[in-house]
């Protein structure tokens, strides 16, 4: 499904995320979408989330990662993230 045709549109609703080695679960698939692949549907994960998992994996606290721009603090995962502990081994 495109909306311009060329089948390069990105999927707001649902995308896949394949990640190996580090600390990942082996063999393992986490969340559900529907038949067509459009919008997840189980175990929902945010971008923030994935990037607080990823993160993680690599030994870094997401709520402690923080740098200063313009007087104020900002973190990588912005004010939210959830570490998902679930896909690790």
């Amino acid at each position: 499904m495109a909306q311009d045709g060329n089948g390069r549109d990105h999927n707001p609703h649902g995308f896949t995320m394949w990640m190996a080695g580090g600390g990942v679960k082996p063999g393992f698939s986490y969340g559900a979408t529907d038949e067509y692949g459009f919008y997840a549907l189980e175990d929902k994960v945010h971008v923030h989330d994935l990037h607080a998992t990823i993160l993680a994996l690599l030994g870094v606290d997401h709520e402690r990662l923080t740098y200063r721009d313009a007087g104020r603090d900002f973190r990588l995962t912005d004010v939210a993230g959830r570490v998902v502990n679930e896909i690790f081994a």
